[in-house]
């Protein structure tokens, strides 16, 4: 399977072409395959490489667990990640309230569409992209406007009070002209979301090559709050807040001990994300995932 292979000659952040490897993980959800990741020895930013080239990422996709695209509830695991949604959408909700007045709303990469679903009853004039058919055929049951269109080619002539990417950012294979067409696209008042997981958080270190939010290939960057500032920076646009998301500990680490022992192991996946929560209280907010808000 492990077909169509692209190597990365610079750093996606800056420039540098000298990398050294950083670790080695499997991909534990479809192709069972071996991925490497390297780390750029100037701004040490952690990048999958080799990767899958654009026109044949999608095979990777293709698994009935990968929740973002199926709304599966199949599962343990998924049962609970339902269970919990609920309660991270209504965050997410409270979250954009919170930092600007209720206007137009982009989603990049809204899988099967429940957060433009809970924004739309919230007020908000609501708009998405998602490239996944499977998805983007359970979304636009929800929200009418979800289009396949790559945001590159999508809403020319539109402002947007807020945009978000919720886990979607380390999915970009074209990411510089990718952030270029979100400012583009961002109201000169408007604020940009994206949430990524953080390579230097406690579940991280501990799970090792393990880690579950590694999810390799499909994870093609993996961000710390370094990182993902310098990279945003280069484009004219600035942080102006993280905000943990607590929950995502318990999740990646429950799905890491399965990479891990073949099976789930609750005990350890709880413990693990109650330490990773409080290490991460007293450490730099380094939560296993973080929510980052930008604006230019």
């Amino acid at each position: 399977m492990q077909l169509a292979l692209e190597n990365v000659d610079v750093c996606p952040i800056c420039g540098n072409t000298e990398t050294e490897q950083f670790i080695d993980c499997l991909d534990y959800s479809v192709s069972k395959e071996h991925f490497h990741l390297v780390r750029c020895k100037n701004c040490t930013f952690t990048f999958t490489n080799p990767r899958p080239d654009e026109a044949h990422i999608s095979k990777y996709y293709q698994s009935p667990e990968y929740i973002s695209h199926s709304d599966t509830s199949k599962g343990l695991i998924n049962k609970v990640y339902h269970l919990v949604r609920q309660k991270t959408l209504a965050d997410k909700l409270k979250l954009i309230n919170n930092i600007h007045l209720k206007g137009k709303l982009l989603d990049i990469g809204c899988g099967t569409g429940a957060f433009l679903e809970i924004c739309k009853k919230n007020g908000w004039k609501v708009k998405g992209t998602e490239p996944d058919n499977g998805a983007r055929h359970i979304a636009q049951k929800k929200i009418e406007n979800i289009i396949e269109a790559d945001i590159l080619q999508a809403y020319e002539n539109e402002k947007f009070d807020v945009i978000t990417m919720w886990h979607v950012l380390e999915h970009i294979h074209i990411l510089h002209a990718t952030i270029e067409k979100i400012y583009r696209l961002l109201s000169n008042t408007g604020k940009l979301i994206i949430a990524v997981p953080n390579i230097n958080s406690y579940d991280a270190k501990y799970f090792k090559e393990y880690w579950a939010a590694y999810d390799t290939p499909r994870h093609l960057y993996h961000f710390n709050q370094r990182t993902l500032e310098l990279l945003m920076n280069k484009h004219g646009i600035k942080l102006d807040m993280i905000v943990p998301m607590k929950y995502d500990a318990y999740y990646i680490s429950l799905i890491s001990t399965k990479n891990k022992y073949n099976k789930i192991n609750f005990v350890e996946g709880i413990t693990q994300g109650l330490k990773s929560n409080s290490w991460a209280q007293k450490n730099g907010n380094n939560y296993s995932s973080l929510t980052y808000i930008f604006s230019k």
